[in-house]
């Protein structure tokens, strides 16, 4: 097929060129210079501010996955700034890359690094974050309208658990150059807004955070308190928003009383649901999608064809991206064991000082 012989002349025509330096790096390659056949993947994974995920799961889990196939890799962070991340992507190429797997920053320096690569003759995948327009091959992540469709459920949950009256629900939205913001936000407003439009909830505040940014979250978010403050249930798209959240509920002597989500089944946030301040998370199995991920790139690194099971559609781009989609799933505290259990966290990171208690409570032992 076209990929495979595109694959085949890259590797054929692109050689080492030795170590990378930009920051967050990571690689198995010899660094030497030195010719080889062996096939190589290159990942830039996005931050470390607006998830911990990044660095503690995703660059684990492939990568492992590409040292157990025996494959040439080089994982590296492009830590929030565009033109690192652009940076990385054109050394990568030059070193010989197959494919690249990209968690792209906005669409816009997603889909510029995208090209480059195809140009090259390099295979692309977007990882986790579809790059609007853009020209990967192919897409893995998860369900992420049914992410936030588990959200809206979520909190109209604890709600309901709290016998709460015609709350007013404040909503903070991921950034808006995320594509995966605005499907969670498909998700769970096809959720709240029919009770909105019953007048069982009453619509608050609602806002978007720009780059997932956790200290702007807490700003906006005491802005909405200053403007509604009876808000009695905050959707927030993730974790890090939701935490934020929390600190400015706490000083207000409101934690707890308030319902408040999140997402990614961070340490921090499964803490917040122990002691009972966060509502729920949504716990993605990073090594789930991280593995698909490595399966595909292996194969495409390989010249073979990929194995999807979905496909997305890129309204930017107007085209269908072949997709590995993965399923999520709502955790409370009765079931953050579970967590635990799937090994996404240790008993060592969760249960320290104060949470120890907690954990015994909740089943972790």
């Amino acid at each position: 097929m076209r990929k495979g012989l595109l694959l085949t002349a890259a590797a054929s025509s692109l050689a080492l060129v030795g170590s990378l330096t930009a920051c967050g790096s990571e690689s198995n390659g010899d660094g030497t210079g030195s010719d080889t056949k062996k096939p190589k993947i290159g990942v830039i994974l996005p931050d470390s501010k607006s998830s911990a995920r990044w660095e503690t799961a995703d660059r684990k889990y492939l990568g492992e996955a590409f040292k157990a196939a025996g494959v040439d890799y080089d994982i590296q962070n492009a830590q929030g700034d565009k033109q690192q991340f652009q940076t990385i992507a054109d050394q990568m190429i030059t070193s010989g890359v197959n494919v690249l797997v990209i968690v792209n920053l906005d669409s816009g320096t997603g889909k510029a690094v995208l090209d480059k690569a195809k140009s090259q003759g390099v295979a692309t995948i977007d990882y986790d974050r579809l790059t609007l327009g853009g020209s990967a091959q192919y897409y893995v992540s998860f369900d992420n309208t049914a992410v936030g469709k588990l959200q809206g459920e979520g909190l109209s949950k604890c709600l309901s658990d709290m016998k709460a009256t015609k709350p007013i629900v404040a909503t903070l939205n991921g950034s808006p150059t995320d594509n995966n913001a605005t499907l969670f936000a498909e998700g769970y407003n096809g959720v709240l807004t029919p009770k909105y439009k019953s007048g069982e909830y009453v619509k608050g505040p609602d806002q978007s955070v720009p780059d997932w940014d956790n200290a702007q979250a807490g700003t906006i978010f005491e802005q909405m308190l200053t403007s509604q403050p009876k808000i009695g249930g905050v959707l927030a798209a993730n974790d890090g928003l939701g935490n934020a959240v929390i600190a400015v509920l706490r000083k207000e002597r409101r934690n707890g009383q308030v319902p408040v989500t999140g997402q990614d089944a961070t340490v921090q946030g499964l803490q917040n649901i122990l002691a009972g301040d966060q509502c729920m998370t949504v716990y993605k199995a990073v090594k789930k999608e991280a593995d698909a991920t490595a399966r595909l790139a292996i194969s495409l690194a390989k010249g073979e064809k990929g194995t999807t099971n979905a496909t997305v559609e890129d309204p930017e781009g107007k085209r269908k991206v072949p997709s590995v989609l993965e399923t999520p799933v709502a955790i409370y505290k009765d079931n953050v064991k579970d967590v635990v259990d799937d090994g996404f966290v240790t008993k060592e990171e969760l249960c320290t000082g104060k949470y120890a208690a907690l954990c015994a409570e909740a089943g972790i032992k």
